[in-house]
This record gives C-alpha cells, structure tokens and sequence, in this order.
C-alpha cells in the first residue's frame, strides 16, 4: 500500500484512542454495577483470587487435578452469581466485558498480522478527510442556504422565476442527499459565478460525510495539481493510497470550478480518465461549472464532452450574483425553504 507514514501513525492514533474509550467505558460501568450491588464486586474480587489459585495448583504437586476441578466448579459459581445479578439489573450479558468498536480486531488493527478490514477503512477516510481539509465544509449547509436572493419575477421567455427554479433546485439537492446511494444519478451543476453552486455543493458534501459516506470534495485546479504533483513522485505506487485511487473509489466525488483549472495535456487527460473511470464503476460524481454547454465544447475535447453532456443530469442554477448582492449590502430575511416539487 502507498498510504503516507503521516496517515498510518493517524490511524494507529485514533485506535489507539479507541482501546482506553473502550477501557474507559468499561471502568464506568463496573462503578455503576458495584455502586448498585455491593455483592458483584465482591464476587469479582472473589473470582480474580481463584484464578490465582488455579495458578497455584498447577505446581501443587500430587493433588493439583483435584484442586483445580474444585477451584473451577467455584469459579463458575461465583461467575453464574455475577450473571444473574447483571441480568436483575438488565444489563445486557456482556457488561463486564470491554465493547471494542470493531469485534474481529479488539481495535488493534490487525487480526493474526493481516491487516483488518477497519483498518482499510480508517486509513481510507482519514485519507478522504485531509483531501478535503482545505474545503469550507463546515461553512455552507442546507440551513444556510437562503432563497431571498433570488428574484420572485418571471424570467424572459418563462413562466417561472428564479426563485421558484432555485426553490426546486434546493429541494432536489435535500433529497439527493436524503436519498443517497452508490446508484444516484451524477449531477452537472450549471450557472453563471455566485448562484449558489458551490454552497450546495458543500451542503451535500457535509451532510454525506456526517452519515458515513466516503465523499471528496476539491476544485477541479487544486485536485489536478495535487494528481500532477503526484504523477511525478516516483517514488509513490499508484495503489489505493494514492489520490488517483481514492477519487477512483469513494462514495461521491464532487469537482467544483470545472473549467478554472489551467488546461495542460495532462489536465484534459486526467480529468477524462476520472470522469470515464467513474462513470464505468457507476459511481456518482457532481461537477460544477460556471461555463455553459458552448463554453465547455470550446474549451475540452469531445470524448470529455461527452461524458458531461451524456452521463450527468443538469441542474441549471440561475439568478443573479449573490455575492454581489451580499457586497451592495442586502440580506435575507431568514433561511429559505424550498419547495417540494422535484426538477
């Protein structure tokens, strides 16, 4: 594997963390036991004296096989005690036993010197978690998202105005996060600068990550010239380690600024080979684009065109710039709600 020193110590970190919660935990509940019944820790010291005892008897002598029968039936006394006063109080059977957070490895990583399969996942997400370490993820939510920037007029040549096209878009973007899966539709997000794009696209992005998915989020220039820098390390394998591979295998990937990146062979190669990738594994990704169809046909080939034109579903964002609005000074009145038509 080609994971980075830096997130092998992070992981090995964060199970060890996960170990003394675990021990933690367990010391929290045998006060709450004891406090509730004198007895159990008396049993518990009674039972820690009779393996001392059956490790006495094995150098006894003679007699040990008697000895350790009878230090035995006392053992399982005292342990058939200890159960039915832990099951009296409903607590469940294993109560006195540590609650790893991953049962195959006891949380060390490792089942018999093969790595475990939480490993692989750790290792992947904390992954996931520093490519996306320099996105606003925090900064821009469904709830945040407010709808009085857009105009209640009619467009030119439609019946409906901006904000009853964005009221639809906000509601479709809810739902795809509600609804998520690794078969949801790819998404084209399309619009002029300062619609709305990007807050959405972060929405959904914080929203999957909080439920467990494994999503990245990058601007089409700072993930191809992370890809560029990593295509001449040649000391790293392109295994899953790599940005390559994690893009090529998490839940969503979502590329904003499509068509800001400098456009260099490499970069028109690569951003085809990551679209193309995904769309055979059938594995959704949302690119989000201030170019319209025109712009893009100018500015990429037509295998990319393609892909964008033929395997992602647009979502047309429209209105006018929120952020020069926001500059002029007006403000919403409050967080919008959408309504619940689908597009």
């Amino acid at each position: 594997m080609s994971y980075s020193p830096e997130i092998f110590e992070a992981a090995e970190k964060e199970l060890e963390k996960r170990r003394l919660h675990s021990e933690m935990d367990l010391e929290k509940r045998r006060s709450i036991l004891f406090a509730r019944s004198p007895r159990a820790e008396e049993i518990e010291r009674m039972i820690a004296r009779t393996s001392v005892a059956a490790a006495k008897a094995i150098f006894s002598g003679a007699d040990r096989r008697e000895k350790l029968e009878a230090l035995r039936d006392q053992n399982l006394a005292l342990q058939n005690e200890l159960n039915g006063i832990i099951k009296s109080f409903d607590f469940p059977e294993n109560y006195l036993e540590l609650w790893h957070k991953c049962s195959k490895c006891r949380d060390y990583g490792n089942i018999d010197g093969k790595m475990c399969s939480c490993m692989k996942s750790l290792l992947r997400q904390i992954s996931y978690d520093r490519l996306n370490s320099i996105s606003p993820l925090s900064l821009s939510t469904f709830d945040s998202f407010s709808l009085d920037y857009y105009e209640k007029t009619p467009m030119k040549d439609s019946k409906y105005s901006p904000n009853e096209i964005m009221s639809r878009v906000f509601t479709f973007c809810r739902r795809y996060t509600r609804t998520f899966s690794q078969s949801s539709r790819s998404l084209l997000f399309q619009g002029a600068p300062g619609l709305g794009k990007t807050h959405l696209s972060l929405a959904i992005a914080s929203e999957l990550i909080e439920s467990g998915f494994g999503v990245i989020y990058a601007s089409a220039p700072a993930l191809l010239t992370k890809l560029n820098k990593e295509s001449f390390d040649y000391e790293r394998s392109s295994d899953e380690g790599s940005t390559e591979q994690l893009i090529a295998d998490c839940d969503l990937l979502i590329i904003d600024d499509l068509g800001t990146e400098f456009s260099t062979r490499f970069s028109v190669s690569t951003l085809y080979n990551i679209i193309n990738t995904r769309m055979i594994a059938s594995k959704p990704i949302i690119i989000s684009t201030n170019l319209n169809i025109a712009e893009l046909q100018e500015k990429y080939n037509a295998r990319i065109i393609s892909r964008i034109i033929g395997s992602l579903d647009r979502v047309e964002f429209v209105g006018t710039d929120i952020r020069q609005q926001k500059r002029r000074g007006k403000k919403p009145k409050a967080a919008g709600t959408a309504s619940t038509e689908m597009l």
